[in-house]
């Protein structure tokens, strides 16, 4: 079962993340619990991670959110999703979950991630398979990213990296 106890660390490390790095205000959304595969935004960053923490994070995001926050973060102006756009939402994803994965070891739950893989293409579905996501929209001046995570914790005396929530892929 997905556990909600990890949602918070994410929170706070994205509202901290683009306060220092955009200096966006973010205010949270709805939150739901969701089984079914997702249907990708314009743009998903996604990061798995492995350790006492383990699963998928998944930022979804339009281009145009997209576009305004790299704007920012690069101090110039984007018109196109192209690979220096791309790289930078990828490492803003990569940062946002680096930041909660120490918020998580404060915690007592110590996790490393992997590097950041970026998904464009609306309506790509990604499954967790069978294991639930808790899904919380995130919203900025900038626009919305909507963080899904198939997180949970590992079992007593699994051996690290070894337990993982798979996901499949599937483009439309």
């Amino acid at each position: 079962m997905a556990n909600v106890k990890f949602m918070n660390p994410f929170v706070e490390a994205a509202a901290e993340v683009l306060e220092k790095e955009v200096n966006a205000k973010v205010e949270r959304g709805t939150l739901s619990l969701q089984k079914s595969a997702m249907t990708s935004d314009e743009i998903t960053v996604l990061l798995s991670l492995v350790g006492q923490v383990q699963g998928v994070v998944l930022y979804g995001l339009s281009v145009e959110t997209a576009l305004h926050l790299v704007s920012k973060m690069m101090g110039q102006e984007f018109t196109e999703f192209d690979n220096l756009a791309q790289s930078g939402i990828a490492e803003l994803g990569n940062v946002i979950t680096g930041c909660a994965t120490v918020k998580l070891s404060k915690e007592g739950f110590a996790a490393e991630i992997s590097p950041p893989t970026l998904v464009q293409g609306q309506g790509i579905q990604i499954s967790t398979l069978d294991f639930p996501r808790v899904v919380v929209q995130l919203k900025t001046e900038m626009g919305d990213i909507t963080v899904h995570l198939a997180l949970r914790e590992s079992p007593p005396g699994s051996e690290s990296g070894k337990n993982y929530v798979p996901i499949s892929i599937q483009m439309q």
